[in-house]
């Protein structure tokens, strides 16, 4: 009785199967150099061969925590809090991303966008992945728009979904880590013949921080 009570409080979005929340400077896109809270949520079947968080998929390893703790947490160290994960739109955003703005903090999300969009945002960024589309409007509400690059096929996959975001969203390129070497290169050539996009790289990587 008491894991389905549980469950329902998962599903309602008041308690998150919590992977790890950790404060660190954002090291992508936009606010890449900016101190953040970071709050990684477990449970993703978007399947990237690349990702770099693969124990994150698993949705029952990491446990059913209370949005209340998650919150109080956050506030103790950042005004700014990151939602990234796994893919934190499995879950419903709502309830954790109400408090969180409830606390005078500024909410952000980094999501594939595979899952309808919920929550309170002050920032989107939004990379998609081949294997699993964005659905609903969220490619029109994205600030940012952050495409990773494993080969040449992905220039032809984000020109594709810098098509469907609103005109005043930021386009990012950047390189799958195992693979920047190769990449960079490519991607560096390609903005300079393509500027309305941006290089991002892993820059928390380089400092060899969280």
């Amino acid at each position: 009785m008491v894991e389905e009570n549980v469950m329902v409080l998962v599903d309602k979005g008041l308690m998150l199967p919590l992977m790890e929340e950790f404060y660190t400077i954002q090291g992508e896109g936009f606010h890449k150099g900016t101190a953040a809270y970071f709050i990684r949520v477990g449970g993703c079947d978007v399947g990237c061969h690349w990702c770099d968080v693969k124990e994150s998929w698993d949705a029952e390893t990491h446990p059913p925590t209370s949005i209340d703790s998650i919150i109080a947490n956050a506030k103790k160290h950042s005004d700014t809090i990151v939602i990234t994960g796994g893919e934190p739109l499995t879950w419903d955003m709502g309830p954790l991303t109400q408090g969180l703005k409830e606390k005078g903090m500024k909410t952000h999300i980094e999501t594939s966008g595979a899952y309808p969009l919920t929550g309170v945002w002050d920032w989107i960024c939004l990379s998609p992945k081949k294997n699993k589309l964005p659905v609903g409007d969220i490619s029109k509400k994205a600030d940012e728009l952050k495409v990773i690059v494993y080969n040449k096929h992905d220039f032809i996959f984000a020109e594709e979904q810098a098509a469907e975001v609103g005109e005043n969203c930021i386009l990012y390129l950047q390189p799958e880590w195992s693979v920047r070497d190769k990449m960079v290169p490519l991607i560096v050539d390609y903005v300079m013949k393509n500027p309305k996009w941006k290089v991002s790289l892993q820059t928390h990587k380089y400092l060899n921080i969280p």
